[in-house]
């Protein structure tokens, strides 16, 4: 049997080449996605002191879904983080929503009270030695929120003026989920409580 090897050798070559092509693609659309992903869907951070303790702790490994409130909206009690801008730089934090958008909040004898009534908080929070700009009542225009560090009394949260309310175009995402011991943030009570609190609905 006669072998056209010249004729062998380009079917050789051209198969390396789509392989070479394939590969490539692959590489580009990892790329892509992985980009995608970090942008526009998940992101890490690492807590930095002791403001959302006892549910994250310095140096916890969290990861954050920036898709989630592209699909519904923001709730009473969730974990987002919120870019702070300060005078001298910005950075990344983690905070508990509180208060949305139309009502009003105020904190009266350590206790949070909105549109007059005492809030019935999921989790058993310390008592607030100060209350801050809540001292006297706030309204919240839309597009705001009211929001407190679980560490109620070692952090500064929209109590503080250099803080106050934050804009829903500040909240990069929802805290998701607890890296280094995977739990979901949603899920973590660390006081041991799990009264509940009744249903809220935002109002934009």
């Amino acid at each position: 049997m006669k072998y056209d090897f010249d004729l062998e050798e380009h079917r050789i070559s051209k198969q390396t080449v789509l392989k070479i092509l394939i590969t490539l693609v692959e590489i580009v659309l990892v790329v892509v996605a992985a980009y995608g992903i970090t942008q526009y869907g998940l992101e890490t951070m690492t807590v930095s002191g002791e403001y959302m303790s006892p549910t994250l702790k310095d140096g916890d490994n969290i990861l954050i879904n920036k898709m989630s409130y592209q699909m519904h909206k923001v709730h009473r009690n969730d974990v987002v983080a919120v870019q702070e801008n300060g005078s001298e730089h910005s950075y990344v934090t983690l905070e508990r929503v509180i208060g949305l958008p139309g009502e009003t909040v105020k904190i009266q004898e350590g206790k949070v009270y909105i549109n007059g009534k005492e809030l019935k908080e999921k989790l058993d929070f310390p008592t607030m030695e100060n209350g801050g700009l809540a001292l006297q009542e706030i309204t919240l225009e839309k597009g705001e929120y009211f929001m407190l560090g679980d560490n109620r009394n070692e952090c500064e949260d929209s109590r503080n003026a250099n803080i106050g309310n934050i804009l829903r175009g500040d909240i990069i995402g929802k805290a998701w989920v607890r890296l280094n011991s995977f739990a979901f943030i949603g899920q973590i009570d660390p006081f041991r409580k799990g009264l509940g609190e009744e249903p809220a609905s935002e109002s934009e």
